[in-house]
């Protein structure tokens, strides 16, 4: 069913035309995605969509008895609100409905056939349906957790940076689950983790979408269609982000005009994820399914959890060990040693070792506030470690920073690429014009002569972008580079990247960008943890959101033994580990080491016959049975103690 429709809609800002004769229709259910290069008329579209604009020519014809709200890029609210009262004041009506029901309940008790009461009763049962609003104060409660509010919760509301106050309005959009909702890059200021929560509430919750998004994977999962804004005009697509390129592609290929270029971007960026993608898709979904099977089976036999999370980490290792190899030939540009840093009492990094070397691209991941941009300003020299030491090799950086610091307001774009005269730019060693570059960036000839003031936050990052590559340097650090970008900016980014010669270090939560340009991973886990991976950065996470269900899966096995358990007495309360524990503590990860780097050696025997050969298939294979079965085992302790010493850390 058709909710609102747009019919020969035209539109201009100025001289400019945005949208000429165009034609639009949201049906219920559906969640589309507009796509598009900057000021090409995506957010113009929705406000027409919305009815705070008014087109030029052309009619909008809505269901008169839906509601549509949309997500303020600024979002205002009342003087004196906290937190959750911001929240909560947003869900009057499904709250009052909700005490109308359980009145119109007590009521009926009493008075079974009033057919007044029965209708009110069935309208209302209806709306708080529609809505899932049985359970509210729940929501709210996840909400505020999974938006990282809780810590926020009874503060003025107003006093939240610009990024907290765009989660407390999309919470409350989210929770009211209106008819319609429009969402305008939704995933900015959200941290990867959050973008997993909203995709799961917009797909649990069958919302109608239209929303506005750079994120590609966040698209892929989302959309039921995507349109983009072109020339004017919309084209649109069916399925989600991988299928616009199969559909895109095909389109290119029938149009008379030449699309050489887009044509190999589009095969590109499609092989990409043919090759790796949809490959680490089968693959997690053969994970979910293990785990939701061992739901059942661990009730009966919950040793099998935790053989199944040694499984998890170890795929996580082999892999990491597998990647290690040959790394040590190439230069080394950081060194960090014991790298501790906090701030205000909150411990960022505790005890941080790496390296960093020649060719490495390396995306710095994790929650939002986690410490991610203070790693980069430790490798810049702007802060000093605390406590350990960062080694830094004779080499040049180039840094793209969120401020965009680089770049001069009062000058051109020709000053800033030409400071000394002239019309060339060299670029990564290769002399071309100015003009041809800056159209590889999608500017104009004219924006030449305009002064970066004047442009828009994501013309400002294009620029910045821009100049970045001229500069002869050996390693790039980017904080956050594709904020405020759009697709098709975020794919020259990536060509630009790929084919970048020396180390490249980023901040990112876009999950596609990272999927497709890190070769290793530095997590930022909380409370000062710091790991490295080297497994694609989706796949990394789908692991780690299966660990996480293995734990609840234990909790609830526990709980339900421990309430069946009749005990006469109560234990005594353990406060700290035994000696036995402490002492498995501190020795089982360096004999767990030693038995993988045995697996490794025996697997290495196995696989070259002249080894295997002179020590004996049969001699080689129990070997390694025995040593597989002590891994086993030894881990299984490991996970023991670790669980127990988190308990006990409560």
């Amino acid at each position: 069913m058709a909710l609102v429709g747009l019919f020969n809609i035209s539109k201009n800002y100025d001289v400019k035309q945005l949208l000429k004769g165009v034609d639009f229709q949201l049906n219920e259910g559906e969640r589309v995605a507009i796509v598009g290069q900057n000021g090409c008329g995506k957010s113009t579209l929705m406000k027409i969509l919305a009815g705070s604009v008014e087109p030029d020519e052309g009619k909008r014809i809505a269901n008169s008895s839906i509601i549509i709200d949309s997500l303020d890029q600024n979002p205002r609210f009342e003087e004196g609100l906290n937190v959750r009262d911001a929240i909560e004041n947003e869900l009057t009506e499904l709250k009052e409905a909700k005490e109308r029901y359980e009145e119109l309940t007590l009521l009926l008790s009493e008075d079974f056939e009033n057919r007044q009461l029965l209708e009110e009763h069935a309208k209302i049962t209806n709306y708080l349906d529609h809505h899932n609003a049985w359970n509210l104060d729940d929501k709210i409660e996840r909400i505020l957790q999974e938006f990282k509010l809780k810590e926020y919760e009874y503060k003025s509301v107003n006093l939240l940076s610009g990024g907290e106050q765009r989660r407390v309005a999309l919470a409350s959009l989210i929770l009211k689950k209106l008819d319609v909702l429009l969402l305008d890059e939704p995933t900015n200021h959200l941290d990867v983790y959050m973008v997993e929560f909203l995709e799961e509430i917009l797909l649990k919750e069958k919302f109608t979408l239209l929303l506005i998004s750079h994120d590609r994977h966040f698209i892929n999962s989302i959309a039921t269609r995507i349109v983009e804004v072109e020339e004017m005009k919309l084209v649109s697509y069916d399925g989600g982000y991988d299928s616009y390129l199969v559909q895109k592609e095909e389109r290119m290929k029938s149009l008379a005009k030449s699309y050489d270029t887009l044509i190999r971007f589009l095969k590109k960026e499609e092989e990409w994820l043919r090759r790796g993608v949809r490959a680490r898709l089968t693959r997690n979904q053969g994970r979910k399914a293990r785990v939701f099977e061992l739901r059942e089976k661990a009730k009966k036999d919950p040793t099998l959890i935790r053989k199944m999370k040694i499984e998890l980490e170890r795929e996580k290792k082999s892999f990491n060990r597998g990647e290690e190899k040959g790394k040590n030939r190439k230069k080394m540009l950081f060194e960090i040693e014991d790298l501790h840093f906090s701030i205000g009492g909150k411990d960022l990094i505790c005890g941080f070792t790496t390296r960093i070397l020649q060719r490495d691209r390396i995306a710095i991941v994790g929650h939002n506030g986690s410490g991610k941009s203070t790693l980069l300003k430790l490798l810049l020299g702007r802060l000093k470690p605390q406590k350990g030491v960062i080694k830094v090799g004779e080499f040049k950086i180039g840094y793209f920073d969120q401020q965009r610091e680089m770049l001069d307001d009062n000058k051109t774009i020709i000053d800033i690429f030409c400071p000394n005269g002239g019309d060339i730019v060299d670029v990564m060693g290769k002399n071309m014009h100015v003009f041809a570059y800056m159209k590889s960036f999608l500017f104009p000839e004219e924006y030449l002569t305009k002064k970066i003031g004047v442009l828009s936050g994501g013309e400002k990052n294009r620029v910045a972008l821009a100049l970045l590559f001229t500069q002869k340097v050996d390693c790039l650090i980017l904080d956050e580079p594709t904020n405020d970008l759009d697709i098709q900016t975020i794919n020259i980014l990536e060509e630009k990247l790929l084919n970048f010669s020396g180390a490249l270090i980023f901040v990112s939560h876009d999950r596609y960008f990272v999927d497709k340009i890190a070769t290793k991973l530095i997590v930022f886990k909380g409370n000062g943890v710091v790991e490295e991976s080297y497994q694609q950065y989706s796949e990394y996470l789908e692991i780690e959101k299966s660990i996480k269900e293995l734990y609840q899966i234990e909790k609830e096995v526990k709980e339900k033994s421990l309430a069946n358990r009749q005990t006469p007495t109560q234990p005594k309360t353990k406060t700290k580990l035994s000696y036995k524990d402490q002492r498995d503590l501190e020795r089982l990860p360096e004999l767990i080491e030693e038995l993988e780097a045995k697996m490794d050696k025996i697997n290495a025997c196995l696989a070259n016959p002249a080894c295997y050969e002179e020590k004996g298939l049969t001699t080689l294979a129990d070997e390694l049975k025995r040593v597989e079965k002590e891994y086993e085992e030894l881990s299984e302790r490991y996970l023991e103690v670790l669980e127990l010493e988190e308990e006990l850390s409560r």
